[in-house]
């Protein structure tokens, strides 16, 4: 489930709501002024690789010597 980030349109205040569905989205309100006037704002997301090299193998694996 996507955690949208959301603009204040009454007092500026930025925070952050984890959101299950368009029914649910249009119910944000500011947890700073309580107002329903919220727009969401745009925002990049996280990624991680597992592993991390290209041989598969863990940088921390010890290396059989």
């Amino acid at each position: 489930m996507p955690i949208y980030e959301f603009e204040c349109l009454e007092c500026g205040s930025e925070f952050e709501k984890l959101v299950r569905g368009k029914k649910e989205e249009q119910r944000v309100a500011c947890p700073a002024c309580g107002s329903p006037k919220v727009e969401e704002e745009f925002s990049a997301f996280a990624s991680s690789v597992k592993g991390g090299s290209a041989s598969g193998r863990a940088a921390c694996a010890p290396s059989g010597g």
